[in-house]
């Protein structure tokens, strides 16, 4: 009697061991698939990140190209303007030294016209002495 006492002793701490095993074994796994979410929101969002991180990165790349792109076309322009400038200034002066060219000439042809009325004059007062 006393070993099947014996017996059904060890096999109810067997089966109570067994049980606390089964346990414990539960709770890992549980612990074990929390821990595998919880990594896994951590690299979705890890990825996440570094995906918009990247987006920034293309975006100011982006940027800096449509900047370069404008300031190009700015530049264009702006030397366009300045040749535009630089023509309309010489024909503005070429028309001037025109203008002051005539004035000169009409200037030189008075004086001539000048002189010889005062030639014609002279002669006609030494006729009129003679």
């Amino acid at each position: 009697m006393k070993e099947e006492e014996k017996r059904r002793e060890n096999r109810k701490k067997g089966k109570e061991e067994k049980r606390r095993e089964k346990k414990k074994e539960k709770r890992k796994k549980k612990r074990e698939r929390r821990e595998k979410k919880i990594k896994e929101k951590r690299e979705k969002s890890e990825e996440a990140i570094e995906e918009k991180r990247e987006k920034r990165k293309e975006e100011k790349r982006e940027k800096q190209k449509e900047e370069r792109r404008t300031d190009k076309k700015k530049e264009k322009r702006e030397k366009k303007r300045e040749r535009r400038e630089k023509k309309r200034k010489e024909k503005k002066g070429k028309r001037r030294e025109k203008r002051i060219g005539e004035k000169r000439r009409q200037k030189r042809k008075e004086k001539e016209k000048r002189r010889e009325m005062r030639k014609e004059k002279e002669i006609g007062e030494k006729r009129k002495e003679d």
